[in-house]
């Protein structure tokens, strides 16, 4: 049998035959082909015609939407429905009217995202501070171009800006709208492309022109003297960095911190939270804030409402009494986004290619784009008084003789043969006759017609004007820091995010422990019961309640801040804090610790003990013999986890555990009934929880260690007897006056 051919590289044949025929042709194509033919040009799409803002400061679909409203003639007319202008944006935009009206709350003043807002709107449009207010829709509100939107088409029918037919070529929109002022640095924008995004905080109009009109004049200026910070609608406090605006400054990418501006009535012990940072919302800062008094971190609170009413925003906190208020905001401006950090990254299409840039690029790419599109008008004007020159100039031949020139009209026999004639009989082109045959019949008298003469000479020194302009940069600059001004004197506001130059950016701090001290006693069962139980009840009721066949196991005297180590039959060590156990009374049973630490399903409880530094050893002793010293420091983490693998040697069963605070002597028995005594410092402390430890008692194959306690808790009346100079050893038997009426061991 003919073997079959391997197929070639490239394009390869996916198709097996089957009882039912074969089945249809499937072609690979390289992952590379994929991203290249497939995915490339959708990226670039994204990139160029809808994320990134141009240097005009809008995106397409913002400049659709203005461009639209100002064709309807809303700049400076009436109100319209938003549905209306939605559906007229459909002619530019063709994506839904659902995107349309979105873009269109975003630019108005009734959301509130803007400093200088385009959009003039009433009704419901939501606010920028909250993301659950909803807008209402297209058919219930009514806008128009506010004021401030004459800066953005001033002259754009003067070929300032490009001309480009729409998606379906029915009509024109133009490529950048003309802005007599940077707008790309006073409108914040976002926006995700593929691979990379923008955002751009806004700054104040007035400094903006100032910057501007001080950078045209000289390109070396220091930015941050005349831009102090951003700005931002929402208001708030911007902590003040130098550092980190001047990066922002310099490479167009960074971070600065604005926290929340609030006041405290004394009276009703409260506090008003009336400005929030920009990239955050109310129900954001509601949500955390109810997360941290759920978890016990904030206890100050009684409760907290959102009161934003027609006067604006109003998060009112209520305090409990005692409360410090300035404390309470440093919790909170450090916990929540109170205190923010608001990240820039100034990437803009230049010349259609994403570039992030530096405040003074943008200002250098600004003022070259602003200085072509004066240039543009400058030079659109002085063509249509050239060609109105030129037309006078012909008028001016006809002065000579009037009365030949109306001889010429009468005596052609044919419409089309008077231009002709026209211009052989003075020598002029046929525009020049063209005008001088439309000119009516009463305005052919000499005053008319020496009176267009005089506009002649004003004409030559306007052109002339007009091209020294078109000639002059700094002609040109001028304008614009004329034009700078005049937009400062009519729309600046002052600014709305105040600036704190006093805050010094603090370094990493311990966190405050605002866990309540107090004095608790603690009690702990064999079975693993657990009680905190605080002295003035225990001295009410002391009697202790265990469950049937539980008893007493460990208790201690310590402070409700101390952290509870609970050891486990499977090597594990679970961490918590005494605050976080309720306090209980000596008549219940107690929180049981397994399921109150969420112990692994048949994992049982063993030992526990407490600590509030740390300090001190653990002596773990086995049932084959051998101790093993850890020092307790080994248990102490920085991250606060709450539970440790591997916290004592799993090579043979614990018999027992001890708490070391200072070294003492111990009592060490075994199952056999001997019994030695040693000091604890001939054992050398560890740090590596796991160790094995030493040989300590010397066993026969079916014995085993039983307990180990300090000598003063011990049984034994002749501790002589059973005292040991070097380890390991089998021990002495014990005899019975040693042996005490009850032996209790771990095990028991």
């Amino acid at each position: 049998m003919a073997k079959k051919k391997a197929p070639e590289d490239g394009a390869k044949k996916l198709s097996n035959p089957n009882v039912m025929g074969l089945r249809p042709e499937v072609l690979e194509q390289p992952i590379t082909e994929t991203l290249e033919v497939n995915y490339m040009p959708y990226a670039m799409s994204v990139i160029v015609s809808r994320a990134i803002p141009e240097i005009d400061g809008f995106k397409p679909s913002h400049r659709k939407l203005l461009y639209t409203m100002y064709q309807m003639h809303l700049l400076g007319g009436s109100r319209t429905k938003s549905a209306n202008v939605v559906g007229q944006t459909m002619k530019l935009n063709p994506h839904g009217d659902a995107a349309i009206y979105d873009t269109m709350v975003r630019l108005s003043r009734g959301y509130g995202a803007l400093l200088h807002p385009l959009v003039d709107s009433k009704g419901n449009f939501g606010k920028v501070y909250s993301r659950d207010m909803a807008w209402a829709a297209s058919r219930y509100t009514e806008v128009r171009l506010d004021p401030i939107c004459t800066e953005l088409f001033r002259d754009i029918d003067q070929d300032t800006v490009d001309f480009v037919d729409n998606y379906d070529g029915s009509m024109q929109e133009p490529t950048l709208l003309p802005t007599t002022f940077p707008n790309v640095l006073v409108s914040a924008n976002q926006g995700i492309a593929v691979g990379m995004a923008s955002n751009l905080c806004g700054f104040n109009l007035g400094e903006v022109c100032d910057v501007t009109a001080a950078y045209l004049k000289n390109p070396q200026v220091n930015l941050m003297e005349y831009l102090k910070a951003p700005d931002f609608s929402t208001g708030g406090e911007l902590l003040y960095d130098e550092g980190a605006l001047r990066q922002i400054y310099d490479t167009g990418r960074g971070s600065f911190q604005v926290r929340a501006r609030w006041r405290y009535f004394k009276g009703e012990n409260l506090i008003e939270v009336y400005e929030i940072p920009y990239t955050t919302t109310v129900e954001a800062i509601m949500d955390k804030v109810a997360e941290l008094i759920k978890g016990g971190k904030i206890r100050e609170i009684t409760d907290m409402r959102d009161e934003t009413d027609l006067n604006g925003l109003k998060i009112t906190i209520d305090l409990k009494r005692g409360t410090d208020p300035d404390k309470l905001m440093a919790k909170l401006f450090k916990s929540t986004t109170l205190q923010d950090a608001c990240s820039c990254n100034f990437n803009i299409l230049i010349a259609g290619m994403p570039r992030v840039m530096g405040v003074r690029e943008i200002l250098e790419e600004w003022s070259a784009w602003r200085m072509d599109g004066v240039r543009r008008r400058t030079y659109h004007v002085m063509k249509k008084k050239q060609e109105k020159l030129h037309l006078l100039k012909g008028l001016k031949k006809i002065l000579l003789d009037i009365d030949r020139a109306i001889q010429i009209i009468r005596e052609t026999d044919e419409d089309a043969e008077v231009v002709p004639n026209l211009m052989i009989g003075f020598g002029i082109d046929q525009l020049q006759a063209e005008y001088v045959a439309d000119i009516k019949l009463r305005n052919i008298n000499k005053e008319y017609i020496l009176k267009r003469i005089e506009e002649v000479a004003g004409l030559e020194e306007e052109i002339a004007d007009l091209q020294d302009i078109v000639n002059n940069p700094g002609r040109i600059k001028k304008i614009i820091i004329g034009e700078l001004g005049a937009v400062k004197k009519k729309y600046a506001l002052p600014r709305r995010t105040e600036i704190v130059y006093d805050y010094q950016p603090a370094g990493p701090q311990e966190e405050e422990d605002e866990t309540p001290d107090y004095p608790v006693h603690v009690f702990c069962s064999r079975e693993g019961y657990f009680k905190k139980i605080t002295p003035q009840s225990l001295r009410m009721s002391s009697e202790q309640k265990y469950k049937e066949g539980d008893g007493p196991f460990l208790q201690w005297e310590g402070s409700n801040r101390d952290e509870l180590l609970v050891f486990t039959d499977r090597q594990q060590c679970y961490k918590t804090r005494l605050s976080d156990f309720e306090d209980a009374k000596a008549s219940v049973l107690g929180d049981f610790l397994p399921t109150k630490l969420g112990m692994e399903p048949g994992e049982g409880f063993v030992w526990a003990c407490l600590t509030a530094d740390y300090s001190g050893s653990l002596l773990f002793f086995f049932e084959n013999g051998k101790a093993a010293r850890v020092e307790l420091s080994a248990y102490q983490t920085q991250t606060r986890r709450k539970k440790l693998t591997g916290a004592y040697s799993d090579k043979s069963p614990l018999a027992a555990a001890l708490h070391l605070a200072e070294d003492l002597e111990l009592a060490v028995t075994s199952t056999e009934g001997r019994c030695l005594v040693f000091h604890t410092a001939a054992l050398t402390p560890k740090t590596t929880r796991a160790t094995q430890g030493v040989h300590v008692m010397t066993l026969k194959p079916k014995w085993r260690v039983a307990d180990a306690r300090p000598l003063a808790q011990a049984t034994i009346v002749n501790a002589a007897r059973y005292r040991v100079r070097s380890l390991p050893v089998a021990g002495m038997l014990l005899k019975e006056e040693d042996r005490g009426e009850q032996q209790l061991t771990l095990l028991e």
